[in-house]
Formats: structure tokens, C-alpha cells, sequence
């Protein structure tokens, strides 16, 4: 048999139902008897609701019934719930405002939920929500979208709870050691970078189909989620008030998610709700233009970043004032975005001794913002490496040389960062020099000599990252303000004839997990991959779990399987033991076989598991019959993939076009399990990151709020044609502190190649003067980039 464990690029088992139509989706997901809703919306950014008349929308065809904002407050359905604390500067705590799933008094963002209409068909409910949208009464208020405005006296208030928008003022780091090394360093640069809000686009948009029985009480929700155990916990124990056993949650397969489908949404607390009021199915799918308006957004900051060196160029302090928009309310995880998954990040690669980050948190009249792939370490990774890469022009110092001089060295692992991480390991000189190695570095100048003979400005960026994956451990994590753990679990049931089934509460929407944990399986106990099932994605069939995202699928949820099947193993070697007449000590497993040390007496996998459940010839003074075995896995600390990106870009002088023409990446992502799957994942991560650099940015008008970017029209997604062919290669150092060695994937081409194509802007144009550009670096702003220099030198 050919390998298929650790390491083999085994063909994904799930890409023959995908790529042959016959994935299910929720939306493909249909019950008789079921009853269509349509989400009547704010077109307002800031509006206080002064009449609904639902009357002449109650009486359209087909309808059934429409409910609004105080049909559920009478209900006592309750808030979404944010999961993570965070406490100010001060030790007080967050502001927390109400999240209704249905607004009743004031619509806070363009989109903002107002009425609900059931009706037979989709069609009729669409047609009874325009009618419900023409007899509503706003009185329209004046709005707040500015991020660096938000806090700003006079503006617009979005909570009366929050004064000036602030929803926190929180801190890390020592401030007066930084303030020390700023006092005393040769030299200080200075950066002030906008990140860009991006609007995630998954393929698939939300849907959710909400069942009720009247006989049981029991509730059923499929829906496109990345996490159902928490969506049922937060679900039925913050908004509907309903015992969570009561409440089953069921995520089929999904079209991406990218951190946007993590957190509870108020489509779906409203459609339990009503399915429980009217007794019947009810289905939901967003319209594109719903997810632009609706779905968690991403980034949005506004930072001061300031990095003091030493004469020689080593870095001694770094300091980061940063306002996070956190949208018009919390959403499950946004609180924790900007703060622990940010600040704690800000060391990066270095040996910087001081760091000190404030940031503020600030309510305005825009869709939440929450993860989109990368949750903070894209924002930290960013202002880093362009103020390393600004600090480094202005005191003469190659780019890649000041980088070298500032590593964490290999030997000094276990590193402690001063912003409360411990990294376990990495080597971040051979990241940098692989990616050095396969990109022809020393090569650029004749490339940009030949660019420039074809008129085009020609530039080459580094960036170097640290990311931090499964978060963890939950101790630790709720002492932070997590509201829940961060473990996750697996069970393995190991059939009579010997298949495999696996229940994992990691979730997949794209990343290969039937392959890459059947992989697992087969590593430890030698099962071909075929005869492993995959089971995840319903609260009914898998005991509990904490889903995917932050890259912990392996990390976490890995590592909890291989901990089940080592389990299985320690089993099996009990029953080999009897039946083969010796001790424990002496079985052997290796090669689907268990065999007595020293002998040629053996028994294949196969006949252990069949008597494990015909147990004739038994232990059974010692043991139970069957072969299930279950684990949770909570990891003693976040694991760190890091790694080097080095992109060249190609400008065209006269319309600011930038090509990407060249990315090469060197990651250390940990033990590799598969590498096409790898490989396939950083190559999304890529095409992500990209498209934050050159293309992707959403806007709401400054002065009514109104979303501007709301449709592909001017939106701008990257395409095929906007992506070179990536060059990417590993370096792999093990996690010190799991089983496996593994540290995770999916966000690290996100992370660390938005700077690398900034700084490689940036260099094509420094003959010119120009030392930042902003992302999205589009046509218009390098042009004008361009022509500014020129003009300040004319």
C-alpha cells in the first residue's frame, strides 16, 4: 500500500462529492411543509423607528405571519452575546450594549435588522418585506463611520451606554520601560497606517433552516456555520433561554467561511424563535448584497507606529496607539480581535525588549467587525514590517539585513516576548534564508533593470511574521476574558470488520479535514483512508466541540484525535495481549498488526477489532467489549508557524498599475501532514492577502453611512488573472508542546504577504520619494502617490 499517512499528498476524499455537484448545503437542504423568511432592513445608517404598520404585509398572499423588534423583546428573547471580557487600562470593564436580533426602537448600521416576514414562498416573502419597508417611519439621525472620528468630541453617539464610542481602553506592555527606550535611542521612526476593512465573500452566503416539534419541544437548526456546539451553547442559553440538549445544530457542508461564520447571527436567533411561535420550518438564504451589509467584517484600524533603534540598528522599543472600529455593536469575538490576538503579537520575529500597545475600541454606524482570516496577526504583521522596512531606509540599512540583526535566535528558545507570549520554537534565519534562496534575491537588480528598459518601475518587498494558532489554554484564556474553553474533542470508533469512524467537533468548510484526519488514522493504525469516515458539524452526533478557526483544526483538534487513537491502540494491545497469550508489555503495534515482541505471533488489526465486539475470547475482567474511545485536548499553550514572504511587483509609471509578478514564501507551519493540502491552503492565504493589498477595500459614505462598496460593482475581488504562480517552500521546526509537532496553516498567506507587497511598492517608487502607501494600493492612490513625489520635488 502506498503511504498515506503522515506527509503523503493524498487526493482530498471530499473533492469527488464537490466537484461532481453533489455537496450539500444548507441551502440545498429543504423540509415539506417548510415556510420562507425575508429580513426587512434598515436603509438607514442611524435612525430612530418611530411606526411599523405590518397590517397591509400581513394580509399579502402567502404570508404568515410578520413579527418585529418588540413582538421579540415581549418574548424576552434575549441579547447575541459577545464571548470574550476585555477590561480598560483602568480595570473596568467593556461596555457591553444590547445586540438584538430584531431592532425595536433604533436601526444602528445600513442593514440593521427591523422586521421578519414568513411567508409560503421566497418570492412572497420578498414581496411582503417591501410592503412591511414602505410603512415604516425613521426619523433619520446623524451617523458616525470615521474610525479615527468615532471617539471624537461631538461625534455622533452610537450607544448611550458607550460615551464617546468607547467600548474599552486596554493596554499591554510595559509602558515606562518603552517610554525609557524611546528617551535614550539613536534613532525613532515614525508610521501612521489605515488597515483596510474587507468584506469576507465567502462562496457560499449565510442560510440557516430553523425546525421546531411541538412534541418534543426540540428545536433544529441547520445553518452555515464554523462552529455549531458554541452557536447551540450561546444559542439556547443567551437568546432563546431554552435547555441546550433541546437545541440541535447542524452545519453540512460549507462554502467558506474565513472567520465569518464563527459567531451566532441574528437571522438565526429570529428564525428559531419564529419556527418555535408558528410550529414550522422556516428558510432562510442571504442575498449577496444581505452578506455586504450583514456579514462580520474585518480589520479596520487606525495606528501610530513608532520603532526606536540603537545606532547599529537594533531595535529597543516599540510603541502602538491603535483605534479599532468594532461596528455598531459586539459581535462574538470582536472584542478580542484588536486586544489578545493583536497587541500580543506585536513583538513579531524580534528581540525588541520594550513594547507597549494601547488600543482603543470604538462603536460607529457600520456592520460589525469580527476574524476575517488572520484575526489581528494580519494588522500586527502589517505595521511591523513596513516600520521595520521605513526604519530601515531612513537609517541606511539593507532590509534584510536589519531584519538578521534583530532575530530571536534559534538557541534561544523557549523565547518570553514582552507582550505575555512564550514562543516554543522557530527558526526564523532559515525561513528567511530559504525564501531568499528560491526567489533569487541576489538576483533583483538585473530584473529591475530589465523592467525598467520596458518602462515599468520594478520593486521586491520581505516580510517576515509570527502567528499564533489555537489559543490556548482555556485557564489561561479565561483568565484573559474568554467565555468558554478552547479545548477540543475526538472520538474513534473503530468498527467490528475494523473501519474507522471519526466524530470531531473541529469543523470543515474547506480545508480537507476527511482527508487530512483519515491521514491520521491510518498513520496510527495502518486503516487505509477509504475505511475512515469523517463525522463533524452536528451537535447530535458529535459530543462537543469548539469548531474551526484561528488555524487549530490540527493544532487542537488533531492532536485530540491522535490522542483517541493512541487510546485505541492501548486497547487493542490489552485484548492481543490475551488472545495471543502474553503480557501487555510485550505487544507490539506497527503495520495495522499486533504482534509479541520477539515471536512471529501476530493478529491483524481487523481481528482485534472484530473481537473487541464478539468477545468470545475476552478479557473481561479487565476490560469492556467494543473498541470507542474518546479525547479532549486542551493544549498548554498557542503554537507559532512563522515564516518569510519576499514578493516582487511590477508599476506601470503612467496609471499606477501594480503586477504582481513574483511571490515566493517560506513558512514553518510545523510537521506537514499533507502537503498538496498545505500548499493549497497557503495558496488561498496568498490570493486573500493579495487582494487586501491591491484591491479589496469597503466603504460607507462619511456623512449619511451609506454602505458604498455593497456589490461586486465596486467591491474589487482579485481574479485569476491578478495572481502570479506561487513559489513556496517549508522549513519546518516541530511544536514542542504536541503530540503531533504541528503549529497550523490556514491564515499564514494572509498574514505575511500584505506587507511584503506594500514594501515592494514602496521600493519600486523610493527614487521617487515615496516611503507608504496604504492598502488597497490601488491604481489611483500609487498614481497619485506618484505624482505627489514628483511634484514635491519639482
Amino acid at each position: 500500500m502506498a503511504n498515506q499517512g503522515i506527509g503523503a499528498s493524498v487526493k482530498r476524499k471530499e473533492d469527488l462529492r464537490f466537484i461532481t455537484g453533489r455537496g450539500r448545503y444548507t441551502d440545498d437542504i429543504s423540509v415539506p411543509g417548510q415556510l420562507h423568511a425575508h429580513v426587512v432592513r434598515s436603509p438607514y445608517a442611524h435612525a430612530a423607528i418611530t411606526a411599523i404598520d405590518t397590517s397591509e404585509a400581513k394580509n399579502a398572499p402567502g404570508v404568515v405571519a410578520v413579527f418585529t423588534g418588540a413582538d421579540m423583546a415581549a418574548d424576552n428573547v434575549g441579547s447575541l452575546p459577545c464571548g470574550w471580557l476585555i477590561h480598560s487600562k483602568d480595570g473596568s470593564p467593556m461596555v457591553e450594549p444590547p445586540y438584538p436580533p430584531l431592532v425595536a426602537d433604533r436601526a444602528k448600521h445600513v442593514g440593521d435588522n427591523v422586521a421578519l416576514v414568513i411567508a409560503e414562498t421566497r418570492q412572497q416573502a420578498a414581496q411582503a418585506g417591501q410592503l412591511v419597508a414602505e410603512n415604516i417611519e425613521y426619523d433619520e439621525l446623524p451617523a458616525i463611520v470615521s474610525t479615527a472620528g468615532a471617539a471624537a468630541d461631538g461625534a455622533p453617539q452610537v450607544h448611550s451606554e458607550a460615551a464617546n464610542n468607547t467600548c474599552y481602553d486596554w493596554e499591554l506592555g510595559d509602558k515606562a520601560a518603552t517610554d525609557a527606550a524611546f528617551a535614550s535611542a539613536h534613532h525613532v521612526t515614525t508610521l501612521d497606517v489605515v488597515q483596510n476593512r474587507l468584506v469576507p465573500n465567502a462562496i457560499e452566503p449565510r442560510a440557516c433552516l430553523a425546525e421546531y416539534d411541538p412534541a418534543t419541544g426540540d428545536y433544529t437548526l441547520h445553518l452555515t456555520s464554523q462552529n455549531p456546539h458554541v452557536i447551540r451553547l450561546l444559542m439556547s442559553a443567551f437568546v432563546l433561554g431554552i435547555p441546550e440538549h433541546k437545541l440541535r445544530i447542524v452545519a453540512p457542508d460549507v462554502g467558506g467561511g474565513f472567520g465569518s461564520k464563527i459567531f451566532p447571527y441574528a437571522e438565526e436567533a429570529m428564525l428559531l424563535w419564529a419556527a418555535g411561535k408558528l410550529g414550522r420550518a422556516i428558510k432562510w438564504t442571504a442575498e449577496r448584497s444581505e452578506s455586504f451589509m450583514t456579514d462580520r467584517h474585518g480589520r479596520d484600524h487606525v495606528t501610530r507606529v513608532e520603532l526606536a533603534l540603537a545606532k547599529d540598528g537594533a531595535f529597543v522599543g516599540l510603541r502602538v496607539a491603535t483605534i479599532a472600529n468594532l461596528g455598531a455593536y459586539l459581535s462574538a469575538f470582536g472584542s478580542s480581535i484588536p486586544t489578545y490576538l493583536y497587541g500580543t503579537l506585536l513583538a513579531g520575529c524580534y528581540t525588541t525588549p520594550a513594547v507597549y500597545v494601547e488600543v482603543r475600541a470604538v462603536f460607529t454606524n457600520t456592520a460589525p467587525v469580527d476574524a476575517y482570516r488572520g484575526a489581528g496577526r494580519p494588522e500586527a504583521a502589517f505595521l511591523l514590517e513596513r516600520v521595520v522596512d521605513v526604519a530601515a531606509r531612513e537609517m541606511g540599512i539593507d532590509p534584510v539585513e536589519i531584519r538578521r540583526k534583530n532575530f530571536i535566535p534559534e538557541d534561544a528558545f523557549p523565547y518570553q516576548t514582552p507582550v505575555a507570549l512564550e514562543y516554543d520554537s522557530g527558526n526564523y534565519h532559515a525561513t528567511l534564508d530559504l525564501a531568499l534562496e528560491k526567489s533569487d534575491y541576489a538576483g533583483f537588480e538585473t530584473r529591475r533593470d530589465a523592467a525598467r528598459q520596458r518602462g515599468k518601475l520594478r520593486g521586491i518587498g520581505v516580510s517576515t511574521y509570527v502567528e499564533a494558532c489555537g489559543i490556548a489554554p482555556s485557564s489561561v484564556a479565561g483568565a484573559l476574558g474568554a467565555r468558554a474553553g478552547l479545548y477540543e474533542s475526538a472520538q474513534v470508533r473503530v468498527h467490528p470488520t475494523g473501519s474507522v469512524t471519526v466524530y470531531t467537533g473541529s469543523h470543515s468548510h474547506g480545508q480537507g479535514h476527511e482527508t487530512t484526519f483519515a491521514q491520521l488514522v491510518h498513520e496510527s493504525l495502518g486503516v487505509p483512508v477509504d475505511q475512515v469516515e469523517v463525522v463533524h458539524g452536528d451537535t447530535s452526533k458529535v459530543a462537543f466541540g469548539m469548531g474551526t478557526y484561528g488555524s487549530r483544526s490540527l493544532a487542537v483538534g488533531g492532536v485530540a484525535l491522535h490522542n483517541a487513537l493512541q487510546k485505541v491502540i492501548a486497547k487493542g494491545k490489552k485484548i492481543a495481549a490475551h488472545m495471543l497469550e502474553a503480557s501487555d508489555a510485550d505487544i507490539e503495534f506497527a503495520e495495522n498488526s499486533f504482534a509479541v515482541t520477539g515471536t512471529d505471533r501476530s493478529m491483524a488489526f481487523a481481528d482485534i477489532a472484530f473481537a473487541a465486539y464478539v468477545p468470545h475470547n475476552f478479557p473481561h475482567d479487565q476490560l469492556e467489549p467494543g473498541l470507542d474511545e474518546t479525547a479532549f485536548y486542551d493544549p498548554k499553550n498557542f503554537t507559532f508557524p512563522a515564516g518569510c514572504h519576499v514578493v516582487e511587483v511590477e508599476i506601470d509609471p503612467d496609471t499606477g498599475a501594480v503586477e504582481v509578478v513574483n511571490v515566493t514564501v517560506s513558512d514553518d507551519v510545523g510537521r506537514v501532514i499533507n502537503p498538496m493540502i498545505v500548499d493549497g491552503q497557503i495558496h488561498g492565504g496568498l490570493a486573500q492577502g493579495i487582494g487586501q493589498a491591491l484591491f479589496e477595500d469597503c466603504q460607507y459614505d462619511p456623512e449619511s453611512g451609506q454602505l458604498l462598496t455593497g456589490s461586486y460593482m465596486n467591491y474589487t475581488m482579485p481574479r485569476a488573472a491578478d495572481l502570479p504562480f506561487y513559489n513556496v517552500g517549508n522549513h519546518v521546526t516541530l511544536c514542542r508542546h504536541n503530540a503531533l509537532g504541528v503549529k497550523g496553516v490556514g491564515e499564514v498567506g494572509s498574514i505575511g504577504v500584505p506587507p511584503a507587497v506594500i514594501n515592494a511598492i514602496v521600493d519600486a517608487l523610493a527614487h521617487l520619494g515615496v516611503t507608504h502607501i496604504d492598502m488597497p494600493a490601488t491604481p489611483e492612490r500609487v498614481w497619485r502617490a506618484i505624482r505627489d513625489a514628483q511634484a514635491a520635488k519639482a
